[in-house]
């Protein structure tokens, strides 16, 4: 089967039990019809260092052909400290230096997030301020905020359990391929 719209998944966490983690196999497993989704192993990429732009190191090469191939974007936005992760940042800080911004200017994006008690909701908004500088065009609804502190929506290893978020995962998928084939008009 093939896919009509290719979609790269970043996550800002790291860590094996993550629950944004979790909403990103989610989501991969449970794309509608047409979307495929990769979620990008961000754990071997190297901080940002314009040194290396020369010589990129292995894991930025195969990221930034997973950016050139990917035709929208899904991120998993942890909150560390009222922002982004780091981890995430340095993905967009590697791919934005590409020649004039092509591998992310005009990409959509769908933001989700799991996280405190507002569901990263001060990272998400962080995250849309960066969109603007590499000129993404984050989906502006269905927005998803989960406080992952309930112990019911997320099992041990940080899959997602709770149906209710599960639907709305599904709803914000659908509306990202709308979104994407709107803006390929």
């Amino acid at each position: 089967m093939s896919h009509s719209l290719h979609v790269l998944a970043l996550c800002g966490s790291l860590r094996k039990t993550s629950t944004n983690m979790g909403m990103l196999r989610y989501a991969r497993d449970h794309a509608p019809e047409g979307m495929a989704i990769e979620i990008a192993d961000l754990s071997l990429v190297p901080f940002f260092n314009q040194d290396r732009e020369a010589d990129k190191p292995a894991a930025v090469k195969t990221l930034l052909a997973q950016f050139e191939k990917a035709g929208a974007l899904l991120v998993g936005c942890t909150e560390y400290n009222y922002s982004m992760a780091p981890v995430l940042k340095n993905a967009l800080d590697w791919a934005s230096r590409e020649k004039d911004n092509g591998l992310l200017a005009g990409k959509p994006v769908a933001i989700m997030g799991a996280g405190g008690s507002l569901g990263t909701s001060r990272a998400q908004y962080h995250f849309r301020q960066t969109c603007v500088c590499l000129s993404l065009y984050p989906l502006a609804q269905l927005e998803i905020f989960v406080n992952a502190f309930v112990p019911e929506r997320f099992d041990d290893s940080g899959n997602l359990l709770d149906e209710s978020i599960q639907k709305r995962v599904v709803q914000q998928l659908e509306a990202l391929a709308v979104w994407a084939a709107q803006l390929r008009k």
